[in-house]
């Protein structure tokens, strides 16, 4: 089988598959799967202060670039209530059935965003557990346990 077939690029998730969306993936197999299925999709679901300060995935490794999107809208926060049009019109209609990795911080905002999109009609919505960032260690700080850059993929930074 090749390196591209829809089989070698179907992700694996952790645990149980929950009810209401894909499911959860490390984001070493995000990569993965945006490697090796050039439909896939990574929606960055942060904000502009976070892409601007933080950094943001690198995908030209993979052929691609991330999709920025704000679940929630900064300053406010409050949650974008254009979010599933906007991504519907960044994907296109004939792509609801693609792979579509979210992406946030630690991976509370994307798991919100991935169940939301899969109520939408997004069949395979994906959260990247650990998000960018990671969770917070035992001094409250992050980008030692878990996330994106732990596992040292590439980001880049403004």
């Amino acid at each position: 089988m090749s390196g591209n077939s829809k089989s070698d690029a179907a992700p694996a998730i952790m645990g149980d598959r929950p009810e209401d969306y894909a499911g959860d993936v490390t984001p070493q197999e995000a990569w993965r799967v945006l490697r090796a299925d050039p439909q896939a999709v990574l929606v960055d679901v942060r904000t502009r202060a976070e892409w601007s300060y933080v950094g943001v995935p690198d995908l030209s490794g993979a052929g691609g670039e991330p999709v920025f999107l704000e679940w929630q809208q900064f300053p406010s926060m409050a949650q974008n209530v254009d979010f599933a049009a906007d991504l519907a019109a960044a994907l296109g209609p004939a792509r609801r059935d693609v792979p579509v990795f979210f992406l946030c911080r630690s991976g509370a905002r994307s798991k919100a965003a991935a169940i939301a999109m899969s109520k939408a009609g997004f069949a395979r919505c994906f959260n990247v557990a650990g998000g960018f960032e990671g969770d917070l260690d035992d001094g409250r700080h992050r980008g030692d346990r878990n996330g994106w850059k732990v596992a040292d993929l590439p980001w880049v930074q403004s």
